[in-house]
This record gives structure tokens, sequence and C-alpha cells, in this order.
């Protein structure tokens, strides 16, 4: 499976959480070259659907899929409330090992929190629209595979990537854009400056439009703040 046919297949589904919420999961793991819960531990020690969990406070409860070190996940249905998924996850945290990664899910959105040892918390949220976008698909790389460069501090690395990768995105938006458009008038000279923020010592991008409109038009772009974690300056 593909990035476009996932989008395109979780889109038209309105299917409740129980019905849809291990199809979705298994998809992700074909979408991404992960191994299954069930081929890569067939025990369900350390990677599996429905980890039974003491809440924190008293009871019992599941999270709905488990991997031992890299995350705990919790699903709902379409538009429900993932703060209330979130707040539920983390009464299971201590029963799930402590894993880095929460994560919650409405099959419209994926949001990542980071939960390491003595740091702060950081969100990352992918929209089901721009799963395909290589900074989206790099953040659940890490979710599944390298958990710790999600790690707050020691990842100016990975945002720098995350950075350049949006940045010839909106690049190569603009150009396509502007092909069909012939110039009435000489271009005038703007530029737009991206600095990542947040991680210390990291790489600085920048970015040369052919003119001012283009300069609004990247600066304009929520998402790359969003996605890379980026402040932007535009002259």
């Amino acid at each position: 499976m593909n990035a476009p046919e996932f989008i395109a297949k979780w889109q038209k589904v309105e299917l409740t959480e129980r019905s849809a919420s291990q199809q979705h999961f298994l998809d992700l793991c074909a979408l991404l070259g992960h191994a299954t819960p069930a081929t890569l531990d067939p025990t369900g020690e350390s990677f599996t659907f429905e980890r039974g969990a003491a809440k924190v406070g008293g009871g019992d409860g599941w999270a709905d899929v488990w991997k031992r070190g890299y995350f705990g996940w919790e699903y709902k249905g379409k538009h429900k409330d993932l703060e209330a998924a979130y707040a539920q996850l983390k009464l299971y945290a201590e029963a799930l090992e402590n894993p880095p990664l929460l994560v919650v899910c409405d099959l419209d959105r994926i949001v990542v929190r980071t939960s390491f040892t003595n740091t702060a918390t950081e969100t990352h949220t992918i929209q089901l629209a721009e799963l395909a976008e290589p900074t989206s698909l790099d953040l659940l790389r890490a979710v599944f595979h390298h958990p710790d460069k999600l790690k707050p501090g020691l990842t100016s690395q990975l945002v720098t990537e995350r950075a350049a990768r949006k940045v010839a995105e909106i690049a190569a938006r603009l150009h396509e854009r502007q092909k069909s458009d012939e110039p009435t008038s000489p271009p005038k000279g703007g530029q737009l400056t991206f600095t990542t923020r947040g991680w210390g010592a990291a790489g600085r991008l920048d970015l040369t439009c052919r003119n001012r409109e283009e300069a609004r038009a990247a600066h304009a772009h929520e998402s790359l703040q969003r996605a890379a974690g980026l402040a932007c300056r535009c002259p």
C-alpha cells in the first residue's frame, strides 16, 4: 500500500472505532514496511493489539496497540475527542512500561506526543490529507522504527531534514503555480528565511522567492510551522 492509496481508502471510511482501528493500524504497517503485531510477536509479549493495563488510581483497561519501548496507541472514532483519548492513555502509561511515545488517532488525525523521562512533552500532528508528504512519512517511520529521533533536545538533525523537505515542497508548488503565469513586470526581489526553533543549534535554511507574492504565499503556509517547528521571517 502506498500513501495515496491509504489516504483514498481512509477518507471514505465511516466505521466505528471498534470496527476500524485494527485494520487502520495494519494498513499503517503495510505503508511503512513494518511487520504486523502477530508477525513480529506471535505471543503478544512486546507488540500487540488490546494490551491489558491497570489504570493509575485503580481499575483496568486496554491500550489499543502497544509496542514495548516504542509507543502506546489509542484509537477513537472519527471526530472524537483526542484529548480525552490522550488522558486515558496516560492512565495506562505505567502499566505499559512508560513508552517514550503516546499516540492517539481518530482515523483523520494521528497525534504523537513524546513522553521521554526528564524531558518536556512535544506534540506532532499528522492530518490524513497530509500523510503522503515526506515530513509526515518521516515522522511515522520514527514512531515505528526510531522513537529516539523524536526525543526533545536530540532532534536537530531530524528537524533540519524535515524542514529542508518542507521548503522543497513549497518551492515546487510555487514553481508549478507560476509556470502558467507570464510576468507583466520585472519581479521584485523578496527573500523568505526559515530557521529551526526549539532544538538549539540547528541548521539554517534559506528560500529565495522570485517576488514578494511568492514570499507571502510561503510565509502563510501554516502547515510548515506545524510540521517542522519553524519560525518564519519575511523582509
